[in-house]
């Protein structure tokens, strides 16, 4: 079904969404949904390293002393 839209078809939902909401109400949910993806990608970051930081502590030098001066 929405296989043969094309472009006429998304330019007129377009605007009837536009007359709809109105562009302010529009150009405010871009707004938000800018915020939400910035968000998300900062969540992503923190959580990527938080994974990073947990996987350096694993792989600390566990040599004993004596051997440590051996080397």
């Amino acid at each position: 079904m929405l296989n043969n839209i094309g472009l006429p078809g998304l330019l007129l939902i377009a605007v009837v969404v536009l007359v709809l909401f109105g562009r302010g109400k529009i150009s405010g949910l871009m707004g938000e949904v800018g915020k939400g993806i910035t968000s998300f990608k900062k969540g992503v970051a923190e959580g990527t390293k938080e994974i990073e930081d947990e996987a350096a502590q694993v792989a600390k030098d566990v040599t004993p002393e004596e051997e440590k001066d051996k080397v």
